[in-house]
């Protein structure tokens, strides 16, 4: 019971964590640096910020074209976010609950952008040259894609020493 307790603590002390790294990283792109005026701001030669305002959810897909369509959005990930936050309750795993923590604080992240602005707001992007690897992101988005990788690793090479079955130890 301590580990699940423990797990689960940690799961959304790390989901509060980024929640709020995600938020004060935005208001700083659109305060101080004003991103949103400037657009683009060269910090090195394989970075920037650039300013994207995100209507779908990953990779662009699911174009929220109006507001009937946002707040179906909100509702999708608002119910997904239920979802994670519910696993990371009955997660026993510590290091599951950390990945569940990162989903969750990501999606809550880029929920409360699509609630007060209608859109996600993405800034980092990495390049080589004029070759763009990968969209232009939040920290968000970063946090998401790391839960979901541990959680994938977790899943596909980590096994628990009582998962073993009897084939596995003859």
């Amino acid at each position: 019971m301590a580990d699940t307790r423990q797990g689960r603590r940690l799961g959304f002390a790390l989901a509060a964590l980024l929640f709020a790294a995600d938020q004060l990283t935005k208001a700083l792109m659109m305060g101080p640096l004003a991103l949103e005026t400037v657009r683009q701001i060269y910090l090195l030669p394989f970075l920037n910020l650039t300013w994207v305002e995100n209507f779908g959810i990953a990779l662009g897909m699911f174009q929220a074209g109006h507001e009937a369509q946002r707040w179906l959005l909100v509702a999708a990930t608002g119910a997904i976010a239920a979802f994670v936050g519910l696993w990371i309750w009955r997660e026993r795993n510590r290091a599951e609950a950390c990945g569940l923590g990162l989903v969750l604080g990501g999606a809550l992240g880029n929920i409360a952008d699509r609630v007060r602005f209608g859109h996600v707001v993405d800034f980092i992007d990495f390049h080589i040259g004029g070759f763009r690897p990968f969209l232009v992101f939040n920290l968000a988005d970063a946090a998401i894609t790391i839960g979901v990788g541990v959680l994938l690793v977790r899943a596909f090479f980590v096994r628990d020493p009582e998962a073993k079955t009897e084939t596995d130890n003859a």
